[in-house]
This record gives structure tokens, C-alpha cells and sequence, in this order.
């Protein structure tokens, strides 16, 4: 089954890659691997959710705006390089979380990325990763998340 047919087989579909909010690019391709730019949890060109995770947002909220974010990611890889088919595997994904302070569950956060690529890609989706807490992210997301991938 192709990554594609996976997605809809979960029931979901891939967003219109979200434009960017300052001066850069979604993604760059550079010798078969995709470097997206970190990518916020937006739907329908709105933040689906807004504040610190430990404060405004339950743990499970900022899981949610990973996984958003994680569906952006694969949307502007796939603006680059037309389909998921081409990917080759997940290498690397990084995670920010906007943390109030005293809560240290980033890993549990980024998990809403990291485990719907695993579901996506199976073994291919196995990634190195960083999450890492931070007092502030753009426009006051939650979360911002960024990959790299290699394709075939």
C-alpha cells in the first residue's frame, strides 16, 4: 500500500501546505533528502490552538497540535516533490513545545508527531528526534515541528 492510500486509509487527508509567516521557504530539496521549515499547527490557515501546553493547553492538546503539524510537514514535502511515495524514510524530526514553566512532557508531546508518522510510514517512519521545551514559538503556537526525510 502506498503512503498516499495509508493516509486515506486512516481518514486523512493532507492540508494545502501552510504559506509561510516570514521570510523563507516550506522545504528545500537538497541531494534526495526534503529539510521542511518548522511548521505550526495550522488548519484552514488558522492555529488550530494557541498558548503554552502545561497552561493553556492539557498535554493532550499540545499531542494534537504535533500531529497537525507533523500533517503540515508531509503536506509541504509533498508540495516539493509531488507524493509520500517518494519518501524513503523519516530521518529526523524536531519538536518545540511552548512550555509553562515546571512542565517537562515535551517527548510525550512530539510523540503526536512521531507516532502518526510511525503509523504512516511504518519502519520507514522510525526517526531520530529532538523535543525540546521553549518559552515562546511564533504567533503563540504551541508547537512547532520540522523533519527531514530521504527520499528513494
Amino acid at each position: 500500500m502506498s503512503y498516499e492510500e495509508k493516509l486515506r486509509e486512516m481518514g486523512l487527508s493532507l492540508p494545502e501546505a501552510p504559506a509561510p509567516v516570514a521570510a523563507y521557504v516550506p522545504a528545500v530539496l537538497v541531494d534526495g533528502y526534503v529539510y521542511t521549515s518548522g511548521q505550526l499547527p495550522f488548519v484552514n490557515g488558522l492555529l488550530k490552538y494557541k498558548g503554552k501546553v502545561g497552561r493553556e493547553l492539557t498535554e493532550e492538546q499540545g499531542y494534537e497540535a504535533a500531529r497537525i503539524c507533523a500533517l503540515n510537514c508531509l503536506s509541504v514535502i509533498r508540495s516539493v516533490v509531488g507524493t509520500l511515495d517518494k519518501i524513503d524514510r523519516v530521518v529526523k524530526v524536531t519538536g518545540f513545545v511552548s512550555s509553562a514553566p515546571g512542565f517537562n512532557r515535551q517527548p510525550q508531546v512530539v510523540n503526536g508527531a512521531s507516532e502518526l508518522l510511525g503509523k504512516v510510514f511504518g519502519e520507514a517512519g522510525r526517526h531520530a528526534r529532538s523535543a525540546v521545551g521553549v518559552a515562546e514559538l511564533p504567533l503563540d503556537a504551541p508547537v512547532e515541528i520540522e523533519m527531514i526525510v530521504k527520499l528513494r
